[in-house]
C-alpha cells in the first residue's frame, strides 16, 4: 500500500495506483489520478466512470465487451477514450478495484 495526494487529500493507494477505500472517489480525486496519466476528463470519461462506480456495486464482474453494450459507449469508443488499457485505466480513475480480467 501506499498514499498519493489527490484532491487535496492523502488518500491510500494499492501498489498499482488502485484507490484502496472507494468511498474517497470523487470526481476531482478522478481529474488528478487523470493527469497523472497524461489525460484530460471529459463529461463521456465522467459517464463512463459513473457506471463502472454503478456496476461495480453490483458484484457481476466487469469487461470491456459489457461496458461496451453499455449504451454509453462502444468497444472502439472505450479505447478512445482510455488508450493503453481501456478497463484498466476506467477502473483506476472510477475508484473501483482492478478487475480480474485486467492483466
Amino acid at each position: 500500500m501506499a498514499q498519493k495526494t489527490y484532491s487535496g487529500k492523502t488518500l491510500e493507494v494499492t501498489n498499482e495506483g488502485y484507490l484502496v477505500n472507494q468511498a474517497d472517489w470523487s470526481k476531482e480525486v478522478a481529474a488528478d489520478m487523470a493527469k497523472e496519466i497524461g489525460m484530460e476528463l471529459t463529461p463521456k470519461h465522467y459517464e463512463v466512470l459513473e457506471y463502472l462506480r454503478k456496476e461495480n456495486a453490483t458484484g457481476i464482474p466487469l469487461t470491456i465487451r459489457k461496458v461496451g453494450k453499455s449504451g454509453i459507449v462502444d468497444i472502439k469508443g472505450l479505447y478512445d477514450l482510455f488508450p493503453g488499457g481501456p478497463l484498466k485505466f476506467s477502473s483506476k480513475l472510477a475508484g473501483i478495484p482492478k478487475p480480474v480480467s485486467c492483466v
